[in-house]
């Protein structure tokens, strides 16, 4: 059973590796510091996926000071949303010749990832928001969790840029048809009145109900846009990690390609975006083929 204390326990130890790791950072041999700063995330907005954002490009010992706060980034402001937490982009390169910094990066990600292990254990969501919360007030959960990425080979670039992911869930029909049957007694807003929304919903439930009984179904729901870190090495080597978190690159080498994040600008005709054939387009429901 998580208990309390075993939550604070876990908590105290990462905040105390954490602690040590930006300590030690400061005074380790900095070669180059980036920080992409991001519009703060207001209350009102969390509901709002927005059609642009604006980066500002911080260098030198300003960025540093902002990626060290990124790092501790762990609490609650009253000011800014507790749904969409913010992301702090950006990049450092240090020297780290006898890999003791690494070694405390690695002891404070198992914090985090025994901490995320830990909360996971309570499988209810309600139970689990008020255990965190009842052992580490204020505490943004998925701060807590989020790893800290780096690399310690010699890359050919690291680049940033802007990835739209979606939160996908798998249903059958008949949890498909009994989702739309609940939906039919809510309000739109958008709709005219209750009468056409209940006409909208019985469409999609006949919809859903042509379909074999055996017809899996899928929710592929966009979420907000958000950045990435690509690190190349080849054109077939290469991968990619959530810039939710500065990237840190050890012992980095000059000829590597260091590149910046631009501002976001939402597209529509985007040629890389796949085409989809929804079932009912307003819950981003698709047969899986």
């Amino acid at each position: 059973m998580t208990s309390k204390f075993s939550i604070r326990a876990q908590f105290d130890l990462l905040h105390e590796q954490l602690t040590l790791f930006c300590e030690e950072l400061q005074d380790s041999d900095i070669v180059k510091s980036t920080y992409f700063e991001l519009p703060k995330i207001e209350k009102e907005q969390e509901e709002k996926a927005p059609l642009s954002i604006s980066v500002n490009k911080i260098s030198g010992n300003e960025a540093t000071k902002k990626i060290v706060s990124a790092y501790k980034d762990l609490f609650l402001d009253e000011k800014v949303s507790g749904k969409v937490v913010q992301r702090h982009p950006g990049l450092i390169t240090i020297n780290d010749h006898d890999g003791s910094l690494n070694a405390r990066l690695h002891a404070v990600n198992e914090a985090k990832q025994k901490f995320k292990e830990l909360i996971l254990q309570i499988p209810n969501n309600d139970a689990r928001f008020d255990a965190v919360h009842n052992a580490v007030p204020s505490l943004i959960t998925i701060a807590g969790y989020r790893k800290i990425h780096s690399e310690t080979a010699i890359p050919y670039s690291i680049r940033f840029t802007w990835m739209t992911k979606h939160a996908t869930r798998t249903l059958s029909k008949e949890a498909a048809l009994e989702m739309l049957s609940r939906s039919s007694n809510y309000s739109n807003p958008r709709m005219i009145d209750q009468q056409s929304w209940q006409t909208l919903v019985e469409q999609e439930k006949v919809r859903v109900s042509s379909l074999s009984p055996k017809s899996k179904l899928r929710i592929r729901r966009p979420t907000r846009v958000s950045p990435e870190v690509n690190v190349r090495f080849t054109a077939q080597k290469r991968y990619h990690v959530s810039a939710a978190l500065p990237f840190i690159l050890f012992n980095p080498h000059p000829e590597t390609k260091l590149g910046d994040l631009s501002n976001y600008e939402k597209t529509d005709n985007h040629p890389r975006k796949r085409a989809y054939n929804f079932l009912v387009d307003r819950i981003y429901l698709e047969k899986v083929e």
